[in-house]
Parts: structure tokens; sequence; C-alpha cells
């Protein structure tokens, strides 16, 4: 047997067993420690001239109290008149003893208030007052019987006030790992349960007792353990407090959530990011296997991915600067390669990069034919689900992306129909493959230039935060998980992509991130409207015989591409080489004189004036 294994093991397992029971026993090691530092304070010359002096008075005044009892006494014997001058005089003299005795005995009480005995002496008092009976009782009652249960029981008390203290003052062993850095090793050791102890008083947070900090990915955690009238909530209102106490630099993050049992809280400061060494760039790799979820980025505390429904309408929000389009594509590009995309851009910038690869809205007439063409498809597949008698769409999924939210809704403020139509795409679609995704600026839904609707908003389940201005945009952004605070996020270039999904926790997520490269990279999969049975479809081309003249006007041009087959505004445009906003002028024109006509489902058709 390896003896010095086993010792070794030993002392281990004992030394750990110990360190768990010090926090248990410091509060009463740090009261004990104060009260016997206030006594000592208390013990200086002055106090002990002046309780020497109460002594002395009391010793005389309890001398002369007697001396006048026994001279009544004698006055009483003398005289059976109780009127007699003698007895009276007596009489009086010994209440007024009575009086200068209770007065001493009041000065000699505050005197020993003002120098009380050693704590230390008070303990050793309290314990004799209590063993010598139980040592006495214990051998009378062994006389027939061994019964020694009453000093036994006095012995275990003074050991047990010994052993508080012992574990109470112990300084325990935090293990700190060689990588951590200087400002991890600090606030380390003032989370130590010895220092917050005899520290958190002076910042208010007497009652709480953190157990040694453990050091983990995503940081420093630490449990709490809340006495009295504290709470997880309350001890969240001091974060201020918290930060003090520790010494923590102003942006590092501290949370306080509530732990696995009642009566404790959960103390993390980010001091490390558990993505840090993983690459943000996303790739279609980073698709899940499950069709129905797709990746949004990685748990900033444990490195764990983040999954959120694929089929589920979404708001997405965060401050200009904050990494929101950077964050938004691998979503995107999730639903562009597993099914349709339909980008309603209301800035332009982004639809510059996905006009390559799926279809986008950009002019005021693009995003009304937009909105127009996804409702139209969206009642088309009511239709053909009530033929089949399905619930659920089975086929592809049209995803519909509105950024930025706030132009769109400014832009069809006035038009009631197209606006009811896009509150429908929100409440109606899911059912029938047409996810609305929404993403903003300006997450509010009251004031003049709301950033969504507050009739679509409510329909947006899946709510990802960057940060955002203030609180009144964090409760439309995170709905009722507003506390977890997105607009405490720091401004820095490092926090771009971070923030919090509604539902998940007050845990900071890293999303993927792609660039423009990796958006023209996508294979090309423009969406359009698919044709009703009485609409046939035709290939997107012109009919050479049928082509404008070189000389033709831009009206001939679009007139001709409709009767060549184009169907769509953008099919006009691809065909006639013409800007979006002259294709989209001519075809109201050529609408308005009956020469061409729209579906119901918004397509173009030549018209009873078209020959």
């Amino acid at each position: 047997m390896d003896w010095k294994q086993a010792w070794s093991t030993t002392a281990n397992t004992t030394n750990s067993a110990l360190d768990s029971l010090a926090p248990v026993c410091v509060p009463f090691a740090v009261r004990w420690d104060l009260e016997a530092d206030r006594r000592d304070k208390l013990r200086t010359p002055e106090h002990l001239k002046a309780l020497m002096a109460a002594q002395k008075e009391h010793n005389a005044a309890r001398s002369t109290h007697a001396t006048a009892k026994s001279q009544q006494l004698t006055a009483r014997a003398a005289s059976n008149n109780p009127f007699a001058a003698s007895r009276r005089a007596a009489r009086v003299a010994s209440k007024a003893a009575a009086r200068h005795e209770r007065d001493a005995r009041a000065k000699l009480k505050a005197a020993r208030v003002n120098y009380p005995s050693t704590l230390k002496a008070r303990a050793i008092q309290a314990h004799a007052v209590h063993a010598v009976p139980t040592v006495v009782t214990s051998v009378v009652m062994s006389a027939s019987h061994l019964t020694v249960w009453p000093a036994a029981t006095s012995a275990v008390l003074i050991g047990a006030n010994m052993a508080g203290l012992a574990l109470g003052r112990r300084k325990l062993r935090v293990p700190v790992d060689e990588s951590v850095s200087l400002e991890e090793r600090q606030l380390m050791e003032r989370l130590d349960p010895s220092y917050w102890v005899e520290h958190a008083p002076d910042r208010g947070l007497s009652g709480t007792v953190t157990t040694p900090p453990a050091m983990e990915p995503g940081g420093i955690r630490c449990e709490v353990r809340l006495d009295g009238t504290w709470t997880v909530k309350t001890l969240a209102d001091k974060a201020d407090s918290v930060r003090a106490l520790l010494g923590a630099r102003t942006a590092l993050r501290i949370r306080i959530t509530s732990a696995s049992r009642g009566g404790w809280a959960v103390l993390t400061l980010a001091t490390r990011s558990a993505a840090a060494g993983v690459s943000s760039l996303w790739t279609p790799d980073r698709i899940p296997s499950d069709p129905m979820a797709m990746s949004l980025g990685l748990d900033t505390e444990t490195g764990d991915e983040v999954l959120i429904p694929f089929d589920e309408r979404l708001l997405v929000s965060g401050a200009s600067g904050t990494g929101k389009s950077w964050s938004f594509r691998p979503l995107m590009a999730t639903a562009h390669l597993r099914g349709d995309l339909l980008l309603i851009d209301g800035k332009g910038e982004e639809a510059n990069i996905w006009e390559s690869a799926c279809r986008v809205a950009v002019e005021r007439d693009d995003i009304t034919d937009a909105v127009d063409e996804a409702h139209a498809e969206m009642t088309r597949r009511k239709v053909d689900m009530k033929k089949r008698g399905i619930s659920v769409w089975d086929g592809r999924q049209l995803t519909v992306v509105v950024d930025e939210g706030q132009v769109i809704l400014a832009l069809i403020a006035k038009d009631k129909d197209r606006l009811q139509r896009l509150i429908e795409l929100s409440s109606l679609g899911r059912s029938r493959g047409v996810v609305l995704w929404w993403a903003t600026q300006y997450p509010l839904t009251d004031g003049g230039a709301p950033g969504v609707h507050k009739l679509i908003a409510p329909n947006l389940l899946t709510r990802f935060s960057l940060r955002v201005a203030g609180t009144t945009q964090a409760q439309v952004a995170l709905d009722d998980c507003a506390h977890y605070a997105p607009h405490q996020i720091p401004d820095g270039r490092e926090y771009r992509g971070h923030g919090y999904l509604k539902g998940y926790g007050p845990r900071l997520l890293r999303t993927w991130t792609l660039d423009d490269a990796g958006v023209r990279a996508l294979p090309k999969s423009i969406w359009t409207p698919e044709q009703t049975g009485q609409v046939p479809a035709t290939p997107l081309h012109l009919v050479k015989e049928t082509a404008a003249p070189s000389g033709a006007s831009n009206r001939d041009k679009v007139r001709a591409a409709v009767q060549s087959g184009a169907r769509t505004a953008r099919d006009v445009a691809d065909a006639t080489g013409l800007n979006k906003g002259t294709v989209s002028r001519e075809i109201k024109a050529l609408t308005a004189s009956g020469v061409l006509r729209r579906t119901a489902d918004g397509l173009l058709l030549p018209g009873s004036q078209a020959a």
C-alpha cells in the first residue's frame, strides 16, 4: 500500500470537506470577531477608571443602604408609635439610601457596558456556568448507572464553538488556473467568502455569503447564499454595489440569476467568451440536419450552438453599427438554400449584394409588387391546400424578409390595402409556408415612425436583439424578456453581432456572420409566383418575331416583353434592360389604358387592346 499516496488523498479529501463547510461558519466567525474587536476598543484606561469609580460608589451606596436599614429596624424596636420622630427619620434615611444605591447600580451597569469583559472571557464564563452543573449532574446520575450525557453535551457545545470559529476563520484555497489573468485573479480573491462577508456590510450587502468561485469557459461563476429577507431580485437591484465590492471595471458584464435551489443566487462575471476560439464565419455546413431548425450562433458562456425554428416568424432588432445585417445574412442564406427567399429592402444596400442570388425589391413599385405577389402566393396556397385536404403547407417555404421595417412602413403607411396584406402575411402565412422575417433598427410600435407595426409585432414570436437604444426599444425587441437588457450591451467592435434571444435566458449570444463574397457565392434562385391553372407557365425569354424594333419607345418595349412571356416587373426589366422605375411607370400606364392587365395573383398579361 502506498502510504504517501493514501495520506495525500486523505489530506485533499479533508481539506475539500473543510473548504465546503467553511462558508457556513464564516458569518458566525465574522460576527464573533466584530464583537470581540468592539469590546477590545472599549477597554480603554478612561473607561476602566470610570468603572472602578462606579464600583467604589456602588459599594459605598450598598453599605450606606445596609446601615440605614439596620437603623430603621432599631428605631422600630425602640418605639411602637409609627409616627414617632425617630422612626420617621430612620424611614426617610432608608429610602434615600435605597435611591442612592439604585442610582449607583445604574451607573455601574453603564460603566460595565462602556468597559465590557473580553468576548473570550464571557464565553468561558458562559460555558463554565453550563459545564459545572452538568458535570455535577453527571456524577450524581452515575451513582447506579453510567450516565455522562449532561457533561458530554456541554463538551460538545464547547467543541462546536471552537470548531465554528476555526472553520469560519479558515483561509479557503481558491483553485486558480495558471492561465487566469490578473483581473480574474483579483476578482476571485474578492469573491472568496472570507473577504466577501468581511466587506459586504460596507456595501449594504450584509446577509449574503458567497461560495468559492470557479472559472468556467464563459468567465467566473459562484453561488451566493441569501439570508434574511434577501431575494434574487433584491440582489440583482444591488448590482452596482456588487460591482463596487469586487472593484470590477464598468464594462465587465455582471449577471445575477436564480440558482437551482431557493435562497441562492448565481453570480456570473463575463471575463471570457466561450466562443472566442471559434470562427464566426458562416458556411452552408452550419445548416442543421433538422429541416425545422437553423443555427443562430454560439452561447458565449457555454460555447453551445443555439438553434431557432426555421418556419417561425422572426424579429431581429439592432441599432446602427451593431452588426445586424451581417448577423441576419446566415439566416437568409439558410432560407435561400432550403426554399425561396424574397428580400424587401427599404434601404437598398443589402439588395445590391443579394440581387444576384434571390428576388429583391427596393423601389416603391417593386416593393408594392412584392407585397402583392407574396400575398397572392399565400392565397393561392390556401386554395391549393383546400383542394388537397391538408392543414399545413408541404412544399417549399417562401421566406419574406423585410429590412429596414421603418422605411417599408413609412412607404405603405397610407396604402391601407397593402398594409393589410403585410399584416395578413404575418398572421396567416406560416401555415401556408409563407413566413415573414422582420428586421429593424428602431423596434418601436408607437410614434410617428415605428420600426414594426403594432399588429405585426405580436405575430413575430421568435425575437433576437442586438444592442438597442433604450428600455422602450428593449421592451419591443424582446417582449417579456426585456429584463435581459439588450440596451446595456457594451458599444464596441468586439460586441458586434452579440445579442440576446427571447426565452433562451440572459446569456449573450455571438451570431454567425456572412460577408459579401459569401452571399455572391450562393446559387442563383429567383422566386416568381407560381402560375395558376388558368395562366400557363411560359419561359422567360423574348420571341424574336414579336420583339420591339430597335427604335421603339420604352412603352413599346414593355408591351413587347409582356407579349413575349414576361409576367412580372422584374422579368420585364431583365428582358428590356430598362431600370425598375421606368418599367413600373410604363406598366402602370399600359394597365390604365387596357393594353396590359394583372391577374388576381399579380401577374402581367396582354389586355383586350393588346392586339
